[in-house]
């Protein structure tokens, strides 16, 4: 295959790059010119990435990954549901493996980075342990999941469920892509079917740990000036339809004291949601990010609100407890404003906290690396989180300039990208 190279953004990502971390093995040159490999790929004309999950360019970035993994010495398979793995063979050959990797796919006209970099930060740690002759005592696989961004069927994460076993095959087969395409039609444009979806799972056992670097997607780093960070679990979220329903009437004609107003009750809410979060959790939030009124109209009193709250923590107590909170709350502010109102749990996952001793490990990591070690939650869900459900995980967060992601511009400095690749070296190398 053909190497094309993003030229722009190779050139923007070692303009500042500093050599000296070019240690143990690691090649920064090399890392920017796989990340701007994989951005000719799937190229925007606003110099994004389009790479829909089981579009024929994720299928093309992956091929030109598994070329890198063959080179770098990988036995690479690829399973029935497009997830490609590539395995360096460990002096114990009979351990379970080590695995790292995430995601090539991409939103609409997305970022160059988001999963991307958790990918070739794997692989970057076969390479360098080539050019230092060090072979781990486990087996160790680089993997790169199909499809964990959604944005082909409303719904991502199929590669890693599917190597899980937690795909729901007759689900998906009901599902449509945005041009009308069934996932049996999907998966057979890139060579893959139904039938060999649902026979990839993997025989957990064959798996010790899952590690995920990852893009921050935030500015917490950013604003404690740290290259990277310790991911201390991912939040399971709780979406709540919560309905107030008062009673239209004239704006001209009704009193302000003779209203049932379900906008006035909806909005005492909404405030109120904004503050809880901070009392229960240091982890946990809370958003209302949609809301229908009706009947809409400039001089009707709005006689009913429907709105939805997306609440999420690391801890499945405290969210829950948050969840539980929200609800009385609406109960006591509808009986202050004399309005009816009812609710409805649409959706629920399961948080996926990350165990302490592993934190120990990666703040050791992260010492030996001359890197302050700074914990923080994941609000977004990542292929960590289906892993994770059964398996220990941990998981890395690189500095976001600005907090930008799903977007051409979301931007991770070249240095902060090579710092990370040398604590997810220092973190495998310890699991040895």
């Amino acid at each position: 295959m053909m190497n094309e190279v993003n030229h722009e953004l190779y050139m923007k990502l070692i303009e500042s790059y500093d050599n000296a971390h070019d240690r143990d093995g690691i090649s920064g040159k090399r890392l920017a010119n796989r990340l701007s490999s994989i951005a000719s790929i799937g190229r925007t004309q606003d110099n994004g990435a389009n790479r829909p999950g089981y579009s024929r360019e994720e299928k093309s970035a992956k091929e030109l990954v598994a070329e890198w993994m063959q080179m770098a010495g990988m036995i690479v398979r690829m399973d029935g549901a497009g997830n490609v793995f590539g395995k360096l063979e460990g002096k114990q050959s009979d351990s379970s493996s080590i695995m790292s990797g995430s995601h090539l796919d991409s939103v609409p006209n997305g970022g160059h980075f988001d999963g991307v970099l958790g990918v070739l930060s794997a692989l970057e740690v076969v390479e360098a342990w080539n050019q230092t002759g060090f072979q781990p005592n486990k087996p160790f696989e680089v993997v790169i999941f199909s499809d964990e961004e959604g944005s082909r069927f409303s719904g991502g994460f199929n590669g890693s469920e599917a190597m899980m076993g937690k795909g729901d095959i007759q689900r998906k087969k009901k599902l449509l892509d945005f041009n009308g395409w069934s996932f049996s039609e999907v998966l057979k444009d890139v060579d893959l079917s139904v039938e060999s979806y649902a026979s990839s799972n993997r025989n957990i056992s064959d798996i010790e740990m899952f590690v995920e670097v990852h893009i921050e997607q935030g500015k917490q780093l950013e604003k404690k000036n740290l290259p990277s960070g310790i991911v201390t679990g991912i939040a399971g979220l709780c979406w709540l339809e919560i309905i107030f329903e008062g009673e239209a009437g004239h704006a001209g004609n009704t009193p302000m004291e003779d209203r049932q107003d379900a906008l006035v009750a909806t909005s005492e809410f909404i405030v109120e949601v904004n503050k809880l979060p901070a009392s229960i959790s240091e982890s946990a939030v809370a958003t209302v990010g949609r809301q229908f009124v009706e009947p809409n109209g400039v001089n009707v009193i709005p006689g009913q609100v429907t709105l939805y709250v997306d609440v999420r923590d690391i801890h499945l107590e405290t969210r829950d407890q948050l969840v539980n909170e929200i609800i009385f709350m609406a109960r006591r502010i509808a009986e202050k404003h004399q309005v009816n109102w009812k609710y409805l749990k649409k959706s629920r996952v399961t948080p996926v906290p990350i165990e302490k001793s592993t934190l120990e490990k990666l703040k050791k990591s992260f010492r030996a690396n001359y890197i302050e070690p700074f914990l923080l939650p994941s609000g977004a869900g990542h292929d960590a989180m289906i892993i994770g459900a059964e398996l220990p995980i941990a998981m890395l967060f690189v500095q976001s300039k600005g907090g930008v992601s799903h977007n051409p511009s979301e931007w991770y400095a070249l240095n902060d990208c090579v710092r990370t690749v040398h604590v997810l070296k220092t973190f495998i190398e310890d699991l040895q």
